[in-house]
């Protein structure tokens, strides 16, 4: 059925061409960590890799076993061709693929960071160490900010920027018709 959406309305091509900004969620992550008066940056310069790539931001004092955190954001399109067969079958599939990609493309940031993979499926499926991540950060900024609820308030934040980024996506996808 998805396929003959595509097909039909020829909207996995248009999705494909548009850039779409989830970056948001990367934003957010970074603001939270802030909040829980952790240092972070953004796009360390030191952690370059061999391609060009760097992980989207890190803590600069030690996040867990004398190390500190590292993290990449990727939101992944669940209706994509390349991902549709599976994830039709299997929820968060996509997510938990791009993951793994991301935690192998960064093993060499193994030995002096913790590392985790954000991979988020427009569906709104999350791969496991992105949850744990979540709820850690969460539980770090209710210990500052005495609120409880940080964690639901972080959660629904990256949420609602993926609603966002997904009507932006689907916007866009009449204005090219």
């Amino acid at each position: 059925m998805l396929s003959s959406v595509c097909q039909s309305v020829n909207l996995c091509a248009l999705l494909s061409n548009i850039s779409v900004p989830f970056n948001n969620n990367n934003d957010i992550l970074w603001r939270v960590l802030k909040r829980a008066q952790i240092p972070v940056v953004k796009e360390p310069v030191s952690l370059l890799q061999q391609d060009g790539k760097r992980p989207d931001g890190t803590t600069l004092l030690p996040w867990s076993r004398r190390k500190p955190m590292a993290w990449d954001v990727t939101v992944l399109d669940t209706f994509a061709e390349s991902y549709i067969d599976n994830t039709a079958r299997e929820s968060g599939v996509a997510a938990d693929r791009a993951s793994a990609n991301k935690a192998n493309k960064y093993s060499s940031l193994s030995n002096s960071h913790i590392f985790y993979p954000v991979a988020v499926e427009t569906a709104g499926a999350w791969n496991r160490l992105a949850i744990e991540l979540i709820q850690e950060i969460g539980k770090r900024a209710s210990t500052i900010t005495d609120d409880a609820r940080e964690t639901t308030f972080l959660f629904q934040r990256m949420s609602i920027a993926l609603q966002r980024g997904n009507a932006i996506a689907f916007a866009n996808t009449y204005s090219s018709l």
